[in-house]
């Protein structure tokens, strides 16, 4: 049998890899990574059928455009996307999101962009033919890790699909709404004592603007400068993602899935688990402010955002 595989015509802006990400490595320097939106990377599996922690191919902003060869595939997109299907007839069908297609050979997706968020996620019944990487297939580019050298794809490659699919199968489709909320929660971080409390105050109550300057690896914000009383620089200490940063020049940066595993700037504050999804999607100019809640609401929002998740995993089994 030939291998099934899409033919990328044009690779998108960034264009990678997904999964849970890879844990266990912090030690060794090498950070979690897997996708932005969590969210969206499960239901896309769920709509084909796949485990949730099937890889899948995430995308920013424009997206590739790919041709399938040799077989046929059931797929999902899940995001904020407009995407078409290039049939053989050369019929263009407009795509929706949260609802399985079917592909044949030579037949096209062509992901044309996200609209009010950042990333989207395409998953294909039976999963990617990928080799992994410290048990994970997450491509982490800052750091050249993962299935195809750890680079995001470019013209002419190919991603392999795995053989044995079934083409057919039930229709999937849930109603889900791509809510933008501008209030980011957050818990106190480990130097929120290094400010002023002028500082402190404008953190909680003013605007801060996401920049250009945003990628997987942190989010830049402008506005209200926060005066550091004590230093703007530290003895480097371990880092997690949702870490909100700030270097000398006062400006946060909201740590992401790629960032480094330590650092010296001071922390302020930490995006609670709940809100990372959401943080991931902000598209540069979005207004957003911060929210401050305790440790045992941020454990309690958790929970609520998981079985949330869950009720719409359900929905669609």
């Amino acid at each position: 049998m030939s291998e099934i595989f899409f033919e990328i015509l044009r690779p998108g802006i960034n264009t990678t890899i997904q999964d849970y990400g890879r844990k266990y490595l912090y030690h060794i320097g090498v950070t979690v990574s897997g996708a932005m939106d969590l969210r969206n990377h499960k239901l896309a599996n769920a709509l084909v059928s796949n485990n949730t922690q099937e890889a899948t191919v995430e995308f920013a902003y424009q997206g590739p455009l790919l041709k399938l060869k040799n077989g046929k595939i059931n797929f999902a997109i899940t995001g904020d996307v407009v995407f078409q299907i290039i049939r053989k007839n050369s019929e263009v069908e407009n795509g929706k999101c949260y609802k399985n297609y079917f592909l044949e050979q030579e037949e096209q997706i062509d992901i044309i962009s996200t609209k009010n968020s950042v990333y989207g996620y395409l998953a294909i019944g039976g999963g990617l033919k990928l080799k992994s990487y410290w048990d994970s297939f997450s491509i982490n580019t800052k750091a050249n890790i993962g299935p195809n050298n750890g680079k995001k794809f470019s013209i002419s490659e190919k991603i392999q699909i795995k053989n044995s699919i079934e083409a057919k199968g039930p229709d999937r489709q849930i109603d889900y709404n791509n809510v933008s909320n501008k209030s980011i929660r957050v818990i106190k971080g480990t130097n929120f004592d290094y400010f002023s409390t002028e500082s402190q105050s404008k953190f909680f109550k003013e605007e801060y603007s996401v920049t250009n300057l945003t990628d997987r690896m942190g989010m830049r914000l402008k506005g209200s400068i926060l005066e550091n009383k004590k230093s703007t620089n530290i003895k480097s200490e371990g880092l997690i993602k949702g870490v909100i940063q700030v270097p000398a020049d006062g400006n946060p940066i909201i740590l992401l899935n790629d960032h480094g595993t330590i650092g010296g700037y001071p922390k302020i504050a930490v995006v609670i688990s709940a809100d990372l999804d959401k943080v991931s999607q902000l598209t540069p100019n979005t207004k957003i402010k911060f929210e401050e809640v305790s440790l045992e609401d941020a454990e309690n929002l958790f929970k609520s955002y998981l079985s949330e998740t869950n009720k719409y995993l359900n929905e669609i089994n």
